[in-house]
C-alpha cells in the first residue's frame, strides 16, 4: 500500500514538473518555430499551424541586412567573454582576500561591500556617465567592460564558497614557500572551480542580455551590442509587425546562451554529485 502511494506520488510529480515544463519551453519553441516561418504568412500561437506552414532562412538573411548583425554579435562576445574573465579573476581574488587574510578594517569594509548591494543601478547611472566621459569611454566597449569588472555580490558569493576552503592545506604552501598570487592560482583556483563556472554563467548571461548601459553608453550602430541592435530592427513592415524576423534576430541572440549553459552545467552537476557523495 505504501508503495502505490509513493509511486501515485512520484507520478504525479512527475506529471506536475513536465506540465511547468512544457510551459515554460513554449515561449522558446515559439521563438524558434517563428523564426523558420515565412514572413508573408500570418503569426500563429498554435505550434501545429506553425508547422504546416513551411520552413525558411529568409528571415535570418534579413536580419543582417536591416542591422550590421555580425558586428554586433562580435561585440556582444567580446564585453561579454573578456568581462566575464575579469569578474571572475577580481571577485575571485578580493573573495580571497576577504576570506583568507586577516587585515585591519575588513569586517567593516565587507560591511560596506555589502552595503552597496542594496543600491540600485540606476542611481548609478548619472555619475558612471560622467565618469566615463571624463576617461573618453562613450562609444567605447570599454564602458561596458571596465565598471563592471568587479560587483559586490560576486565578491560576496566568492567570499563565501572560499570560505569553505581548506587553510591548512594553504598554510602548507605557504610553509613550502610558495608566494599568495602562487597560492590563489595554483591551489584555490582549481579548488572553486564549481563556483567559478556558476557565477561566470550568471555573469556572461548577465551581460550578454544587458540592455540598459549598452543603450546609454554606445551611439555608433557598428558598435552596438546584440540586445539593443535587435531592439532597433523596424517594428512594421507595411501595415503589419514582421514578427518572424524579430523572432529570427531573437533566436540568434538565445543560442549562444543555451550553448553557455549546456557547457558550465557540467560543473554543477560534478559539485553536486561530490557533495552527495561527501555527505
Amino acid at each position: 500500500m505504501e508503495r502505490r502511494k509513493k509511486r501515485a506520488a512520484n507520478l504525479a510529480l512527475n506529471l506536475f514538473m513536465a506540465l511547468f515544463s512544457a510551459i515554460a519551453l513554449f515561449p522558446l519553441c515559439w521563438v524558434f518555430l517563428t523564426a523558420f516561418q515565412p514572413t508573408g504568412q500570418g503569426v500563429s500561437f498554435v505550434l501545429p499551424d506553425i508547422l504546416a506552414k513551411g520552413f525558411t532562412l529568409e528571415n535570418f538573411t534579413r536580419v543582417s541586412e536591416l542591422i550590421p548583425l555580425w558586428q554586433n554579435f562580435w561585440n556582444s562576445v567580446v564585453v561579454s567573454v573578456v568581462g566575464t574573465v575579469l569578474t571572475l579573476f577580481f571577485c575571485a581574488l578580493a573573495g580571497y582576500a576577504f576570506a583568507k587574510f586577516r587585515f585591519p578594517g575588513r569586517d567593516p569594509l565587507f560591511l560596506l561591500l555589502l552595503f552597496t548591494m542594496v543600491i540600485p543601478q540606476e542611481v548609478c547611472i548619472v555619475p558612471l556617465f560622467v565618469v566615463m566621459r571624463k576617461l573618453g569611454w562613450i562609444d567605447s566597449m570599454l564602458s561596458l567592460i571596465i565598471p563592471r569588472a568587479a560587483t559586490a555580490v560576486g565578491i560576496f558569493y566568492m567570499r563565501q564558497y572560499i570560505s569553505q576552503y581548506p587553510t591548512e592545506i594553504i598554510e602548507q604552501a605557504r610553509i613550502d614557500g610558495c608566494r599568495e598570487f602562487g597560492i590563489f592560482c595554483r591551489i584555490v583556483v582549481p579548488g572553486i572551480t564549481p563556483a567559478l563556472a556558476s557565477w561566470g554563467a550568471i555573469s556572461l548571461i548577465a551581460r550578454w542580455n544587458d540592455f540598459m548601459l549598452p543603450m546609454i553608453f554606445l551611439r555608433n550602430p557598428q558598435k552596438q551590442t546584440l540586445m539593443v541592435a535587435i531592439s532597433q530592427l523596424p517594428v512594421s513592415d507595411g501595415l503589419s509587425t514582421p514578427w518572424p524576423v524579430v523572432m529570427a534576430g531573437i533566436a540568434i541572440a538565445t543560442v549562444p546562451l543555451l550553448a553557455a549553459f549546456v557547457i558550465l552545467q557540467k560543473y554543477d552537476i560534478a559539485d553536486l554529485m561530490a557533495g552527495s557523495t561527501k555527505g
